[in-house]
């Protein structure tokens, strides 16, 4: 698109990928330069702090909150280099247009880029949602200006984290463990997955039981011969299924009136049933319809990318940026279901070249969103253009990941288009009396599609994996009332209750839109926020809470409520979206929140409180440190209440001694976070809790066994040879035994719980001396960091098992220890991912597996993976910005070599140790003149997190 003649304009898009697409569809006279998304933002420690500003009494918020909450920003030190460029740039030109994303958070960043440059020349906003040669000529035609309401939003809603972040997360390190955070989105988040766990941890399973009978029909008509249906009632009474029952007891509802089948009811029942006739009582058919799902938004994106991909939330949005960058689909945050006419136009275009014209309904899909408080104006999220490429047009432009990504959204728009699935759905009872004279009914469904319609395109998962596919069929013979048919088998299957199951990312995603928290730009980075502070961690899909999340929901829930309260924090993105629409100020609803001024449209709870700052200084005194770390879980059958106890050194349990309070302490005590750890506090036996195991695994059964090959020790007897007991520990790297001074770690093949005296001694004899070489040197049998060994002096072999080290012969091990050594040098490691070149630096990019974990290096500078990250998640941007932050740092200082001693002269042995005294003598004598300088207090550096 050829610019005015002579006029020079500079586009700033947020990325290198999306400058790349766009410069390729302007013409000369257009310069496109990225920012590399945000330029600058409220400092994040205290050397971010400007040194005008370092006295201040609010510098360490980075807002002035008593001067209408005026925000400090600050370029950040990895974009000082590219905004420089930027100035450069905007000096040249004649015209600026901020082409960032149209939505606050965009918005904001063109609010930013303009404040921070500074340009002379006029600004213009250009806005589109999908990056292809039309759309981008369109916007640079149809330019805006920046609107104000949506920075003013976005700014607020910055603002609040800050606050809620720093103002909250000081109470958790003093109360909880340092270095831990608080948000106002994400403790709600892990709320949630906090509350499923202790569903789960108060369930109780419940056994019931049915019978299945296989039917057959004398004469087959059209359909199977056989069919399958289940027993349902008993002499007019239901039989018990899961939903009859109380998941905290295992109990059956009161006034359920239900018969509860056990296993010898159903098997006599069976036996009772058997060679008797079956007869129709009644068969229901009625016409089956389903209506095609909405095209993807956000979060529906993200929870079929994880059903179907397993895909991470931040996974599918990465993967996402990158197609929508390179012109494939529309913007990826979107909470709109709405198609635009030229999209419908092109999906029923291709629905009739594809599947035929009995495909497309007569008249345009219209899809109305139900998600709560929705604030973005975008289309949803489709293939881009006017004409639709298939996946098989695009395959092979695109990664194996993005293919994949691009076939769901492409496959889910086109059968949002289409004709709905039609069948039919059959509901048949039957009914056999018993030779005990028992009346009993039994149950069957089919399900017949005619025409599925945009089934074929498409079929939307379930969280529930044993669900039935919408698109499967469940065909029944033809049957008719009265009809008699004859049991083929009759077989009693038992069933267990089942606790809720965990959220995953999909589902929480889905949890958190349905209460109306977080937007389509927030999910992704909710879900890897919970990870990496440790309060969530991943089995799979499954999201287990920490036992560190248990004590921080357990002291917000007691003594701030409201600050993680669904309907409170909803609440707060209604403010936001009415900020954002100009119905109301951003101060006022600072204000209120704050300092708790209800003269504001911020929280009246929060505000009649006194606002958050009062309420996080005023009630800090009335916080047991160690009630809020510590987490009930029983009473034990000797009256012992069981606890987990989240300290120091990560969560163990403590079993109070009989009559002693384990949930409390005396006043003196000290707290988990004043410095208790998992030394003070009450007396009773504890025990490890092993990495890995999940709050919900710790039943009676696995605390008994914790106990007896844990922290609970437990005397296996007594050693014959010194008469010294010899007791089974629990260390910090695992159970031990000890007699004495001795003590020995268990091999890998051995269990705390089933550890004999016998092998105990065995133990405590390693290293085990075999014998004596013909040279006079001990060969010794050992078990060391590598497993199991021999050794000679300095010459080492491994044992092909453990055992070996208590039976190997001296001539054996001779014969190993002569053997050459059979271990090759390891050739290097490739790495785990190539990422690609970093967007600052063009160097290239890998994540190397490392002694301490994973970490990203551009050959140069290395940055460590941060807890919950993986190789697969990280983002180009995320590795980035690791490696700009160590840049920043500069180089770790070398070490300095040890200077060499010149060479010494040629003297007696009695000169030089005559020497040393003197020297050493002299040394003493200055030390006691010159009196030792007091180390200078250490400032303290820590900063709240958000």
């Amino acid at each position: 698109m050829p610019s005015n003649a002579g006029t020079t304009r500079l586009v700033i898009v947020e990325s290198p990928a999306k400058a790349k697409t766009i410069s390729g569809y302007l013409g000369p006279g257009y310069v496109v330069e990225a920012s590399f998304g945000h330029v600058r933002d409220l400092p994040r420690n205290a050397a971010d702090v400007p040194a005008k500003y370092k006295g201040e009494p609010w510098a360490r918020l980075g807002v002035d909150v008593d001067n209408g909450f005026h925000a400090l920003y600050v370029v950040s030190p990895d974009r000082k280099q590219q905004i420089s460029k930027l100035v450069k740039l905007a000096k040249e030109v004649d015209e600026i247009f901020l082409a960032t994303d149209e939505d606050r958070e965009g918005e904001a960043i063109a609010w930013h880029l303009v404040e921070t440059l500074k340009p002379k020349v006029p600004v213009k906003r250009m806005v589109f949602h999908e990056i292809t040669k039309p759309a981008i000529q369109a916007a640079v035609a149809n330019p805006r200006e920046i609107d104000r309401d949506l920075v003013d939003a976005q700014e607020a809603r910055r603002i609040l984290d800050r606050l809620y972040g720093y103002e909250v997360s000081p109470v958790l390190w003093k109360k909880v463990m340092p270095k831990l955070s608080a948000g106002r989105v994400q403790s709600v988040a892990t709320r949630i997955v906090v509350e499923r766990e202790r569903q789960r941890m108060a369930f109780r399973t419940a056994e019931y039981w049915d019978i299945l009978a296989t039917l057959a029909v004398a004469k087959p008509g059209e359909g199977p011969r056989t069919f399958n249906a289940t027993l349902v009632a008993l002499n007019g009474d239901r039989i018990a299924t899961g939903k009859d029952f109380e998941p905290t007891t295992g109990r059956v509802r009161a006034g359920a009136g239900v018969v509860h089948l056990d296993e010898g009811g159903a098997r006599g029942l069976a036996a009772r049933l058997a060679d008797r006739p079956f007869t129709v009582t009644r068969v229901e058919e009625k016409p089956y319809r389903r209506r095609p799902y909405a095209p993807f938004i956000t979060s529906t994106l993200q929870q079929e990318a994880a059903r179907k991909l397993r895909f991470s939330s931040q996974q599918t949005m990465r993967t996402a940026q990158r197609l929508y960058e390179n012109g494939y689909i529309t913007y990826m945050r979107t909470d709109s279901v709405n198609l635009s006419e030229t999209a419908i136009a092109a999906a029923r275009r291709q629905i009739v070249e594809l599947y035929g014209k009995r495909s497309v309904p007569p008249e345009p899909r219209r899809y109305t969103g139900k998600v709560k408080n929705a604030q973005e104006a975008h289309e949803a999220i489709r293939p881009a253009g006017d004409n639709f490429r298939t996946p098989g047009e695009v395959a092979k432009e695109l990664s194996a990941e993005e293919f994949k990504l691009y076939e769901l959204i492409w496959r889910r728009t086109i059968a949002s288009q289409m004709t709905d699935a039609v069948g039919s759905s059959v509901s048949v009872r039957i009914r056999a009396v018993s030779s005990a004279q028992e009346e009993a009914d039994f149950g069957a469904t089919g399900k017949t599609i005619t025409d599925p319609g945009f089934l074929r395109a498409y079929v939307e998962s379930s969280d529930d994996e044993n669900a039935e596919a919408e698109d499967a069929e469940r065909r029944l013979p033809t049957l008719v009332k009265d009809q008699p048919l004859t049991a083929d088998e009759l077989a009693a299957q038992g069933h267990h209750t089942q606790p809720p199951s965990r959220y995953t990312e999909a589902s929480l995603v889905k949890a958190l839109e349905e209460l109306g928290i977080g937007r389509p730009s927030t999910y992704a980075s909710i879900m890897q926020t919970i990870q990496d502070r440790g309060y969530v961690v991943k089995r799979g899909q499954a999201m287990i809470p920490s036992f560190l999340a248990f004590a921080v929901i357990g002291l917000m829930e007691r003594h701030y409520p409201r600050l993680i309260d669904y309907d409170f924090t909803a609440s707060m993105e209604n403010e936001l979206d009415e900020i954002a629409g100009g119905d109301h100020a951003a101060v006022d609803f600072l204000t209120s929140f704050y300092f708790g001024s209800t003269n504001g449209t911020g929280d009246q709870a929060i505000a009649h409180a006194g606002g958050l700052k009062k309420l996080v200084t005023e009630n800090l005194s009335e916080i047991d440190a160690r009630s809020v770390n510590s987490i009930p879980l029983f009473t034990d059958d000797e009256g012992r209440e069981v606890v987990v106890r989240v300290g120091r050194y990560g969560p163990y349990l403590q079993r109070a001694l009989p009559g002693a309070v384990s949930g409390s302490a005396p006043a003196s005590a000290p707290a988990s976070g004043e410095g208790e750890g998992e030394e003070g506090g009450s007396q009773g036996d504890r025990a490890p809790i092993p990495e890995g195991l999940a709050p919900d695994e710790l039943t009676p059964e696995k605390v008994h066994e914790l106990f007896l090959g844990g922290g609970g020790e437990r005397k296996l007897g007594d050693d014959p040879s010194t008469g010294e007991p010899i007791v089974l520990k629990s260390g910090r790297f695992g159970p031990y035994v000890a007699s004495g001074e001795r003590k020995s770690s268990l091999l890998r093949s051995q269990s705390p719980d089933s550890l004999t005296l016998e092998q105990a001694l065995q133990l405590l004899r390693l290293p085990r001396l075999i014998g004596v070489a013909p040279d006079g040197a001990e060969v010794v049998a050992n078990n060391g960091r590598y497993g199991p060994y021999v050794k000679r002096g300095d010459e080492f072999r491994s044992l092909d098992s453990e055992d070996k080290m208590f039976t190997v012969t001296l001539d054996e091990a001779l014969a190993l220890l002569a053997a050459p050594k059979t271990r090759q040098r390891r050739a290097a490691a490739p790495p785990l991912r190539e990422m690609g070149n970093d967007p600052l630096t063009e160097k290239p990019l890998v994540i190397k597996d490392g002694r301490f974990g994973p970490y990203v290096t551009d050959g140069e500078f290395n940055a460590s993976l941060r807890r919950g990250q993986t190789p697969e998640e990280l983002t180009l941007e995320q590795a980035s910005e690791m490696l700009a932050e160590k840049r920043a740092k500069g180089p770790a200082p070398k070490k300095k070599a040890a200077k060499k001693a010149a060479p010494a002269k040629k003297t007696t042995a009695k000169k030089t140790t005559a020497a040393a005294k003197k020297t050493t003598a002299a040394k003493a004598t200055a030390a006691k003149k010159t009196p030792a300088k007091k180390a200078a207090p250490k400032k303290a550096t820590s900063t709240p997190k958000e």
